[in-house]
């Protein structure tokens, strides 16, 4: 039986900080604060101080709303020659992914702002003890695991691009070579940061010593962000999106970003279809997946998501507009990034969905902080218009999407998941799996996924290829992967069904829960 709670997020340490926050007597809200500094320690890569992200509370005795502290548009562009500014090779394995890094790639950072934001709002316990779990760690050590060392790999052009970064993650390396499954990451610096920033408060990052290393590093080295672009930052408190989907209501993270906004135009799109008809993973089944992704790309393109307002991308939830996109769907023969994400709910009734990303990171640390700020405005994904076209002082779009479900019977599940742009695409295949096939929480979780975009077709390890040649022979452009991989997202959630709690971590980025 449960006395405290669940939690599920991607690093044993992430779960173990909230866990002690829980049964030290903490709300929901103070263990995802707590295990959000956790994975800043231990998922340097997917969580940073010099990020962003978004978090969805359900207060036991309140209404549902959203913290945007996502990253901002600097206020002033710097002429593109000055920019330290280049791109790098993420290399997956089976695929390879072009980033963008260097100092003129760092948006203005949100993430402190945010958690000092839920903190004022809905936190009991003082800071001071939602940060020493994390403390702790980063000054003892963080022992890789075989997921995070595959991460680094992934992206070791980054941690390794300036000598300040390899003395950290690549400590007693040779040159371009990072830390890896069994040794020891010990950050100091990053752990005297923690313990005054508990102290001191946010103005130490937005007014203090911190934002002064920050600008004079950015003023000098190539990049956008001046002091007034950290002082007048503001964590900004928005209402959820909410749609329903046969009968069960899905709260999300609304535009200005766009993750929530394409979930939900996809299951308004599947709605229409009799989904629970078909068996799930069968040719059928996959094959309306692919035409609503399809479907949905196209309409985010159409919508003018990413470069228009609030006003406007909502027009995707306009009956008339849905009309266009789900007549495709219908007229087809049915058988056709660095992000980390944190779930908890607590035995009072509080459900807290927080998503985080650094980007893939600048790949400079800020002086005497241990920290790498964020890569966001060298985000392929998150500037479809080109690099160097943002609108400037603007909250920049993202496809994060925490989310909570609630059904009328009194069961909630709260979910989201970290992916770039395969976030949306995992979201969904995980509330269909839920509530289209009534699957376990685990199951709807560990279920193989599948993502379209751009004419391709990514199919997970899990599924019977010979079943899936039908299939394939209209995507000449498609790819098999051999098992399980973060390239699929990584769905951690954590549900209560009225009675008991269930969490489900997602084994592709780690996932670990806990019922405490």
């Amino acid at each position: 039986m449960s006395r405290h709670g669940a939690i599920a997020a991607g690093h044993p340490l992430t779960v173990e900080a909230a866990e002690l926050i829980l049964r030290a007597g903490g709300n929901a809200f103070d263990a995802i604060l707590a295990a959000h500094f956790a994975a800043c320690v231990a998922e340097p890569v997917l969580a940073s101080l010099g990020g962003g992200g978004f978090l969805l509370a359900r207060p036991a005795n309140g209404a549902v709303r959203v913290f945007d502290f996502f990253v901002q548009t600097p206020q002033q562009k710097r002429p593109e020659s000055e920019l330290d500014f280049y791109p790098i090779m993420a290399d997956f394995g089976t695929s390879r992914q072009e980033f963008h890094i260097g100092l003129g790639a760092v948006a203005t950072p949100g993430s402190v702002r945010g958690v000092f934001a839920v903190h004022r709002d809905l936190g009991s316990l003082p800071m001071r003890e939602i940060v020493a779990p994390a403390l702790e760690y980063a000054r003892e050590g963080v022992t890789l695991n075989a997921l995070q060392a595959y991460i680094f790999s992934i992206v070791a052009p980054i941690y390794s691009a300036t000598p300040e970064a390899h003395v950290i993650y690549g400590r007693g390396k040779p040159a371009g070579e990072l830390l890896g499954a069994g040794d020891v990451l010990r950050q100091p610096e990053l752990a005297d940061l923690l313990d005054v920033l508990a102290i001191e408060g946010e103005d130490l990052f937005y007014r203090g010593e911190v934002a002064q290393a920050i600008v004079q590093q950015s003023e000098t080295g190539g990049g956008h962000l001046r002091r007034d672009d950290l002082e007048n930052y503001q964590a900004i408190l928005r209402e959820p999106l909410a749609v329903d989907y046969r009968g069960v209501r899905f709260l999300t993270n609304p535009p200005p970003s766009s993750g929530g906004l394409l979930v939900a135009f996809a299951l308004k799109l599947l709605e229409s279809m009799d989904v629970p008809a078909l068996e799930s993973g069968s040719v059928e089944h996959l094959q309306l997946l692919i035409d609503v992704m399809a479907q949905t790309s196209k309409a985010r393109l159409d919508a003018g998501i990413g470069q228009g307002g609030a006003t406007q991308m909502m027009q995707m939830l306009d009956p008339a507009f849905l009309a266009r996109y789900r007549g495709e769907v219908h007229g087809r023969a049915v058988a056709q990034r660095g992000t980390t994400h944190i779930s908890v709910m607590d035995a009072r009734g509080n459900v807290a969905a927080m998503t985080v990303s650094n980007g893939e990171g600048c790949g400079r640390m800020v002086p005497g902080t241990g920290m790498m700020l964020n890569n966001m405005l060298g985000e392929e994904d998150l500037n479809p218009s080109g690099f160097h076209r943002w609108q400037t002082n603007q909250r920049m779009t993202s496809m994060m999407a925490p989310g909570l479900l609630l059904w009328p019977n009194g069961r909630q599940v709260a979910l989201g998941s970290g992916g770039s742009n395969r976030i949306r695409t995992a979201i969904l295949q995980v509330l269909s799996n839920l509530v289209d096939f009534g699957q376990p929480l685990e199951t709807a979780v560990n279920q193989p996924r599948i993502h379209f975009e751009k004419g391709h077709l990514a199919i997970e390890g899990g599924f019977d290829r010979e079943r899936l040649a039908r299939l394939v022979e209209g995507y000449p452009d498609h790819r098999f992967w051999d098992d399980r991989n973060l390239f699929f997202g990584g769905v951690h959630a954590v549900e209560h069904d009225g009675k008991d709690f269930h969490g489900a971590g997602d084994p592709r980025r780690g996932g670990v829960a806990r019922v405490v």
